[in-house]
């Protein structure tokens, strides 16, 4: 399978949601291109901000949508078109209910699994097949609570413990841009459970 040239990070833009569970795929997408030194810049005929980092030698382009969630659909294609990337070469970044904070796995293909990021993504390409890092951000334990607890900033335990599984993903990251995914899913889940 081809390696990766673009990396998307879900959230919702505006400095009142940066510290956010709902902005996990934000949070992935900061620290990859801070870790390279490299700055994120509004681009609108993309409806987001981009940069572009070397990870193994190769280039890989970073976005972070613009549009707010429930509309990233509309920036990940204009990239992937703009770009000339094949979906199966992007690696979409988003928060997961179904994860625990610290928690992260690496999946191609599926549902959305409700995550509104996913659910616009996937009405506009028409498939699910893409590459997820699922970060764990925990659940509330009811369906009412939802909407507050995503939008709502973690503990200061949770957020040691979601920034700690970003790092871990950052470290099976250039596996995973030479197209060694099930090398970097395995690496990741033994570091996990080690």
């Amino acid at each position: 399978m081809a390696g990766l040239r673009l990396i998307v990070g879900l959230g919702n833009p505006g400095a009142e949601y940066l510290r956010t569970r709902h902005n996990a795929g934000f949070w992935f997408v900061d620290a990859l291109a801070s870790g390279h030194g490299e700055r994120f810049a509004f681009d609108g005929k993309l409806h987001g901000e981009t940069c572009r980092v070397r990870i193994g030698g190769e280039p890989v382009w970073l976005l972070k949508p613009s549009t707010f969630m429930n509309k990233s659909g509309i920036a990940i294609v204009s990239a992937l078109r703009y770009y000339k990337i094949e979906p199966e070469q992007c690696l979409i970044a988003h928060d997961d209910l179904d994860l625990p904070p610290g928690t992260v796995r690496l999946k191609f293909d599926g549902g959305h699994g409700g995550q509104n990021g996913l659910r616009d993504t996937m009405e506009h390409l028409g498939h699910g097949r893409f590459h997820r890092l699922r970060v764990g951000i925990g659940h509330p334990g009811h369906r009412d609570q939802v909407t507050p607890w995503v939008l709502g900033r973690p503990s200061a335990k949770d957020e040691d413990a979601i920034l700690d599984g970003i790092g871990r993903a950052l470290d099976v990251l250039p596996l995973a841009v030479e197209g060694q995914f099930e090398k970097a899913m395995l690496r990741l889940h033994t570091v996990e459970n080690g």
